[in-house]
């Protein structure tokens, strides 16, 4: 028998898991998905929890809800991948050979990188809301909190979710003005870019929003540490931002596997063909969302489309054929606004976020860098879309590729 092993248990090796389990037969192929954690993280959810509009029981589920059957599980912690001898050990000493192996193993958050992070202020005044545990420790925290310097600052890039945390500050002024205190709370959004995003049509809508709710922004700010005596973080060039309450985007890091089986980059992220997905080293290796080095967002709908792509690459590797699926880099994120409205934008390697409706030309519902209701309910809605049909590797009427259709050039 055959065997397909899929590393990581998040959002790609769950859809690979389903997709690949219902086109393969079971007799002749072996799936087996391999984890270490058991309880699956609605991750985009976490951006909410502080503001207390989604709880604990809103963002988490158990992995095994969303396994096929047919689908062997293990959960255990990954000790090396051997590329060379097409096998991978685990924690307890267990080989697994593989004919075929994805790796989905993510990108973690490693405050412990930056000197001063992790120190007397770490959830008490200095918070991370990309972990189920900092989004709760930072909820309590603004319970009790009268107002203040509110800092924002993204350590490094890349991150996961680009957008979250310029979601993060327009929640928080709608927050803040909720309870009636935004004239005491001093909003600053600091980062290493040298705008609010990273293209232009998109950096000038939402800089738009930014200066429309009065939260400063300091670009071009490269955190070299941070001083918990003095609250205030510092850059390389010496730059300093005082604050109240530092809500962090740590360093983020492929997972520590990558760096032992020596497959990654300095970040533990393994060079992948942008558009076939697979590993540049290794034939039989495919790699799927955050794991990999490609050139776009490290989200969830990279990993949506990618995997599409990844499966029919797949397929076609199984069969002898070649990989003509190729990945554009298509991206969409939803970007919660505040007060009950949001935008969307949508772009992939070449074609930078434009004007428009999506996905249907003209009709919508949703308008590209608009700032709306109708993207707002896009966003709330999507929750529903994840938990059931995503994960399962169902069909969505959005396509792989990015489409040009409603967009205005």
């Amino acid at each position: 028998m055959k065997k397909i092993l899929i590393l990581g248990g998040g959002t790609g090796g769950t859809i690979m898991a389903n997709k690949l389990r219902s086109a393969l037969e079971r007799e002749e192929w072996e799936i087996t998905v391999v984890d270490q954690f058991k309880t699956h993280y609605y991750q985009p959810g976490f951006l909410f929890i502080p503001f207390g509009i989604y709880n604990k029981n809103d963002v988490i589920k158990p992995k095994s809800d969303f396994f096929p059957p047919g689908v062997k599980v293990i959960f255990s912690k990954i000790e090396m991948i051997e590329g060379k001898k097409n096998q991978v050990t685990l924690e307890n000493g267990k080989i697994l050979k593989y004919d075929f192996l994805i790796i989905a193993t993510g990108t973690q958050t490693f405050p412990e990188e930056t000197p001063g992070l992790k120190e007397d202020l770490w959830y008490k005044e200095i918070f991370d809301f990309y972990t189920i545990e900092g989004a709760i420790a930072l909820r309590n925290f603004f319970k009790t909190w009268k107002g203040g310097r509110l800092v924002l600052n993204i350590a490094e890039l890349p991150f996961k979710c680009p957008v979250a945390p310029l979601e993060f500050v327009f929640l928080a002024d709608a927050h803040f003005h909720s309870l009636g205190i935004r004239d005491k709370v001093e909003i600053t959004y600091v980062t290493p870019l040298p705008g609010a995003f990273t293209k232009p049509r998109a950096t000038k809508m939402l800089s738009g929003l930014l200066e429309e709710k009065n939260i400063n922004v300091i670009p071009e700010f490269y955190l070299e540490r941070v001083d918990n005596k003095e609250k205030k973080i510092i850059s390389y060039d010496g730059q300093e931002v005082q604050f109240d309450v530092l809500t962090i985007v740590p360093v983020n890091m492929g997972n520590e596997v990558i760096e032992r089986s020596g497959m990654g980059d300095d970040l533990n992220f393994i060079p992948t063909d942008k558009h076939t997905l697979r590993s540049e080293e290794f034939e039989n290796v495919f790699v799927l969302g955050d794991a990999s080095n490609i050139p776009t967002s490290k989200a969830g709908a990279v990993v949506h489309f990618g995997a599409d792509v990844l499966f029919e690459n797949l397929m076609s590797a199984i069969e002898g054929r070649p990989l003509i699926a190729k990945f554009d880099g298509h991206a969409n994120c939803y970007i919660e606004t505040g007060f009950g409205k949001g935008s969307i934008i949508d772009f992939n390697y070449d074609t930078e976020p434009l004007a428009g409706t999506f996905p249907l030309p003209g009709i919508g519902p949703f308008g590209l860098l608009q700032n709306t209701k109708f993207n707002h309910y896009g966003k709330v809605i999507f929750r529903w879309i994840y938990w059931h049909i995503l994960l399962r590797g169902k069909e969505l009427p959005i396509g792989p590729d990015m489409s040009m259709a409603g967009k205005k050039l």
